[in-house]
């Protein structure tokens, strides 16, 4: 391992772990707490959330599974975490049960979004809320968030590719 490596994997709080579903150790994200979530576990939040959505949307297996040109028993493998979803078929779920991407791998990894649960429901409670303001509104805020972060910042976050700062 080079020390590259072990710095990369450092800076991103990887740590080494076994999991059922991979012969090899692997790099992890812990969650909170220091827990990591193997990724069958992962796979079975992933499918409760859809069921819930599913029903939420007051429409049966039978329903969906046509709207994805799949028939109702292999389309019922995703909600048992039977089989593993693709990202186009997560985005073709997202297009017909009408949820956002985020809302799905949140139910998986919610460590992603900050380093403690509360910090990680803001995140995703200010995602949902930007998801519904009007384009004029999106712009403003854009505009006044890159007035909060220096100049020498932008170009780390990506926030210079959103719109042009404004001084």
């Amino acid at each position: 391992m080079t020390e590259d490596l072990a710095s990369y994997r450092s800076s991103r709080g990887l740590v080494s772990t076994a999991d059922p579903e991979v012969d090899k150790a692997i790099y992890r994200k812990p969650g909170f707490g220091g827990e990591i979530t193997s990724l069958g576990h992962m796979e079975e939040l992933i499918s409760a959330f859809l069921k819930k959505t599913r029903e939420a949307q007051g429409l049966s297996r039978a329903d969906v599974a046509p709207m994805l040109g799949l028939s109702i028993p292999v389309y019922g493998r995703y909600e048992r975490a039977f089989s593993k979803m693709t990202v186009t078929r997560m985005i073709h779920l997202c297009e017909i049960l009408g949820f956002m991407p985020i809302d799905m791998i949140f139910e998986a990894a919610p460590h992603l979004w900050g380093r403690t649960s509360e910090e990680a429901e803001d995140c995703l409670t200010l995602a949902r809320i930007l998801r519904r303001l009007p384009n004029g509104t999106t712009r403003d805020l854009i505009r006044l968030l890159q007035r909060m972060i220096p100049d020498d910042d932008e170009s780390d976050r990506g926030i210079s590719d959103v719109a042009e700062p404004v001084k």
